[in-house]
């Protein structure tokens, strides 16, 4: 320690907090008499202020009318001997009882949670996690598509076994309440076609065309698609949740310890009302596109609703519809797996039940989107 260090060790300085603690010094040693209250609920002393500019080579607690404490003074001692440690004092705890000295070695022994390392900074680790994680949600797929698969087949062989009262309760929850929702989204999705066949069409003379452009865009492709799309977020989302809030309350556990299996008597009905809604819902949102796009032909091109409806007559037919109806089918065979697939591997928590939800609703689009893609090709093969 250099003179002038030593030097001003010798002085006094007055102290920070006079009703808890005073300071003096003899020698190389800190003194920190301890007095007072010290509790959570009050002021604890910043060593930082009550150490000052002083370097002391050691320190050494002493009680000298201390009333009642708690953990704010351990936290004191803690911050004083963290300092010690990494500026090579000494901290001297031989006057504290030996019931403060246990509890303040315990507190040191406690290590903070350590943050995980982020998997990112290793390229390969984290292809190679991806990957397993990949392969892991898959084979849960697949195996829970072989359960509903199986509950199928045993329902169509014990027709008395499946549950059509809650099948209808799922129809309407699915199906007629949906209706405000697609009828507005079915609508807006036609005006928009319309909107932007007719920018480009008008340019080359052919606004009549805009009539094929909507009938085969909304019939084969926007229609179920665009339905898929608001049954994932409203419906499979409410299936999750559903389920998952029924795992939490190991009611799925009290089903499968009667013997119930749990796809019998919870997914197959929601996923055969959504198998049969889908696609009505789909020719309903057909028909609503079809009349937006009828409504800007004929308030910006001017088109009659009888020529437009000629003119999409000669591109559109049955096997259009067909493909959509087997595409919402599909759909809605999608939204309600993902929605029940979800909702059973939920966690027994609120916060794992909402997880659920928006994981579901991930999956749902998702397969919808890689479905559709597989039928676009699928169709051009056989020339449909």
């Amino acid at each position: 320690m250099t003179p002038a260090g030593i030097l001003h060790l010798m002085v006094e300085q007055p102290d920070a907090y006079p009703d808890q603690l005073s300071t003096r010094i003899e020698g190389d040693e800190l003194v920190l008499a301890l007095r007072g209250r010290w509790q959570v609920t009050g002021t604890r002393p910043s060593w930082a202020r009550v150490k000052g500019e002083r370097w002391p080579a050691q320190i050494r607690p002493i009680l000298e009318g201390l009333d009642t404490w708690d953990s704010s003074l351990l936290l004191f001692f803690l911050e004083v001997r963290t300092w010690c440690r990494t500026s090579g004092a000494r901290f001297e705890d031989r006057d504290l009882p030996e019931r403060m000295r246990q509890m303040l070695a315990h507190l040191e022994e406690v290590e903070p949670e350590s943050i995980p390392k982020d998997r990112a900074e290793d390229p390969l680790t984290a292809v190679g996690l991806a990957t397993f994680d990949a392969l892991r949600k898959a084979r849960g797929i697949y195996s829970f598509v072989g359960e509903c698969v199986l509950s199928a087949g045993h329902v169509l062989k014990f027709p008395r076994l499946f549950r059509w009262r809650d099948c209808l309760s799922e129809m309407q929850a699915c199906g007629a309440m949906a209706l405000p929702i697609v009828s507005l989204i079915s609508f807006l999705v036609g005006i928009t076609l319309a909107y932007t066949g007719a920018i480009v069409l008008r340019q080359y003379g052919g606004d009549i065309y805009v009539a094929d452009l909507i009938g085969l865009a909304m019939v084969r492709e926007m229609g179920a698609v665009m339905t898929g799309i608001v049954l994932a977020g409203r419906t499979g989302a409410a299936f999750a949740a559903v389920l998952g809030n029924m795992k939490m309350n190991e009611e799925i556990d009290a089903l499968e310890t009667l013997g119930i299996p749990p796809v019998d008597f919870l997914v197959l009905p929601r996923m055969v009302a959504l198998g049969v809604m889908m696609p009505l819902l789909t020719l309903y949102a057909n028909a609503l596109g079809i009349l937006g796009g009828m409504s800007i032909a004929l308030g910006l091109l001017g088109i009659p609703p009888a020529a437009f409806w000629v003119e999409m007559l000669t591109i559109v037919d049955l096997s259009d519809t067909a493909v959509g109806v087997i595409k919402g089918i599909t759909f809605g065979l999608i939204v309600g797996l993902a929605g029940c697939l979800r909702g059973l591997q939920a966690d027994r928590s609120a916060a794992g039940v909402g997880h659920a939800a928006t994981s579901a609703v991930v999956t749902a689009i998702t397969l919808i989107i890689v479905a559709d893609a597989v039928y676009a090709v699928i169709f051009n093969i056989l020339g449909f």
